[in-house]
């Protein structure tokens, strides 16, 4: 009798210690970590289950949001807070405003790391930092650091831009949700490029686009994506590529057929417009009645989904035949809704104007398209 219960002890001591032993590798399951390759080529070890984190730079909280994943954001940028116009996203999740403040936010500027630190999120995204700065914010604060990449935006099919929706939401648990989103740009890309696959390209400019803030009808972006789904032939390509400050003189020597201003400038250009009536008078464009606006391109770097909705404007201005089952603001809507989870059309009027013919003589902006023939 005295065997059997020590052997009944002895048995019972190495269950409770394989119990024991098994809630360890618990705990150490949920510490296990994944490496992965940020977009500056950095190897990074981050949580296999993320749960909190934190998006600095320009446009990063943007791409978490199109991953379904502003619930786990614990703190934002003071820039979102004070600003809370021309960002789709901020505009259909004004909750995240009332988080904590990790930084003032905004180009060049670095985020506070004591605020990192006490808010304790598993990885922190950034954008537009070199790979040094990248490494002192991660060995500073003891938090992983994953730099993402808009790449150069010269199609709306950007090779880093995917890669970046693509590694975020690997870190996220949100693969396929990244993988809808790609497919969706590429989706709604398609439709512009095949709806005006054989057209006759009219000649067009954009001006007032945003670059490190608002600017008039001098600021440009040659291989303007808007442009290129709808194949209209945007005079600035001659300069290259990407934004661009042109002498406004040239607009005199380019005389486009159509010029598009970017709401986030309108402004300055009204301004300029009061200033200098004769100059813009000269312009083919404007003595045709063919200006129009459009919703900020730029705004704490490309906001995407707000320049698909511009592609439709524009394809429905220039090429109304091809356009005749869209209605523009409906199909911004829809955008919205697809990649931020709120359509946001109604307020970006409201901030900006909206898409419509702009009067510059006084100011207003009428929603008017050409009709199909």
């Amino acid at each position: 009798m005295r065997r059997f219960l020590a052997l009944f002890l002895i048995l019972l001591v190495v269950s409770i210690s394989g119990c024991i032993g098994s809630n360890t590798g618990t705990g150490e399951t949920e510490k296990a970590t994944i490496t992965v390759t940020d977009a500056l080529g950095r190897s990074v070890e981050v949580p296999a289950k993320v749960n909190r984190v934190v998006a600095v730079g320009p446009g990063a909280l943007r791409l978490v949001v199109y991953l379904n994943a502003s619930d786990m954001v614990v703190g934002v940028e003071d820039f979102e807070k004070r600003y809370n116009f021309g960002r789709p996203y901020i505009i259909a999740h004004p909750e995240l405003r009332e988080l904590p403040t990790v930084g003032p936010g905004g180009p060049g500027k670095l985020p506070d790391f004591e605020a990192l630190i006490e808010l304790k999120p598993d990885v922190i995204f950034i954008t537009y930092v070199d790979k040094k700065t990248a490494d002192d914010i991660q060995a500073k604060t003891g938090i992983p650091v994953i730099v993402l990449s808009y790449g150069q935006l010269a199609t709306f099919e950007d090779e880093e831009l995917f890669k970046s929706l693509e590694l975020a939401g690997r870190i996220l648990g949100r693969e396929d949700r990244a993988r809808e989103v790609i497919n969706f740009i590429n989706a709604t890309q398609n439709d512009l490029m095949k709806r005006t696959a054989d057209v006759e390209p009219k000649t067009v400019f954009v001006g007032g686009i945003g670059y490190k803030g608002a600017h008039g009808i001098e600021s440009t972006e040659a291989s303007y994506p808007p442009f290129i789904v709808v194949h209209a032939k945007n005079v600035a390509d001659e300069l290259g590529s990407g934004h661009q400050f042109i002498d406004k003189e040239k607009l005199l020597e380019w005389q486009p057929e159509y010029i598009f201003i970017d709401e986030g400038g309108l402004k300055l250009i009204l301004d300029d417009y009061s200033k200098n009536p004769d100059f813009y008078a000269s312009l083919k464009a404007v003595k045709e009645g063919n200006v129009y606006g459009i919703l900020p391109y730029n705004f704490y770097t490309t906001n995407v989904g707000t320049a698909l909705a511009d592609a439709y404007f524009i394809g429905k201005v220039l090429y109304p035949e091809r356009f005749s089952d869209v209605d523009p603001a409906k199909k911004a809507d829809e955008i919205y809704a697809f990649l931020l989870g709120k359509p946001v059309y109604g307020t970006m009027k409201e901030q900006f104007g909206g898409f419509g013919k702009i009067d510059l003589s006084n100011g207003t902006i009428k929603y008017s398209l050409p009709t199909s023939p």
